[in-house]
């Protein structure tokens, strides 16, 4: 099968397509036909080496992480699915890419693709969507009424974040360029900053949580409240560890 490798870490990787035997699924996993990978900031510094000593890649390694595809074959301990299940996935770090014809995915990284959904945009989900749902609900536990501010609102965590933080009921605060202001608008912002005219800091107040989606978001937070413990309550409570979504 083809698949996208690097075979180096540093500035020449020599990313290229190439040839390797088709995988087979272990007892907990599905071989899954890839009809579509999605590509995210991660997968450019992947081979740079930025994470060499955290990630578990045996080069030549395989790039990507989401995919989306019709499941081929299944281990047999496999419960949940069957050959001919559409499926989509996320599998950063376990060792393998997506972007490749066929990839091995652990049964309990895939859910079924929704039938709403085609491949292309099922496999543009599984990342953000899930640094969106653990940050907003399982670490912040995001509440009605609360304020999150999300930088980069028109970006990948960014689109998906506003509008879950609007589905669990908060307000929302974000940033963007002046293009695209009426598309973060539009997905539910209360406070648009358009960063090529203001700074963030000087206009946001009073909010309870922040989702770090840039880099250097955490020393230049806006004002959260004026209580020290609000404060505290930010950085130590609600502070996750970034995702690798959100280093772009």
């Amino acid at each position: 099968m083809k698949t996208l490798t690097f075979k180096r870490y540093g500035k020449s990787p020599e990313i290229g397509f190439t040839d390797a035997p088709r995988p087979t699924p272990k007892d907990k996993e599905l071989l899954v036909q890839v009809h579509a990978a999605g590509v995210n900031p991660i997968d450019n510094m992947i081979p740079t080496g930025l994470f060499k000593a955290v990630l578990r890649f045996r080069l030549p390694a395989t790039l990507g992480s989401d995919l989306a595809g019709v499941v081929t074959e299944v281990g047999s301990r496999v419960t949940r699915f069957k050959p001919g299940d559409a499926v989509f996935a996320n599998i950063f770090d376990l060792g393998t890419g997506s972007i490749a014809e066929f990839a091995v995915v652990p049964e309990d990284a895939a859910a079924l693709k929704p039938a709403n959904l085609d491949f292309v945009q099922a496999a543009s989900i599984p990342m953000v969507g899930l640094t969106s749902w653990q940050a907003l609900k399982e670490r912040a536990n995001l509440r009605p009424g609360q304020k999150v501010f999300i930088p980069a609102g028109s970006g990948g965590v960014g689109t998906f974040a506003i509008q879950l933080a609007k589905q669990l009921g908060a307000k929302v605060g974000t940033t963007t360029s002046t293009g695209n202001v009426e598309l973060v608008s539009s997905l539910g912002a209360d406070e648009v900053v358009d960063y090529k005219k203001q700074e963030f800091e000087n206009v946001l107040r009073g909010y309870d949580a922040v989702l770090g989606t840039v880099r250097g978001t955490r020393s230049r937070s806006p004002s959260t409240s004026s209580s020290r413990r609000a404060r505290s309550s930010l950085w130590s409570g609600r502070w996750m560890r970034p995702s690798p979504a959100l280093e772009g």
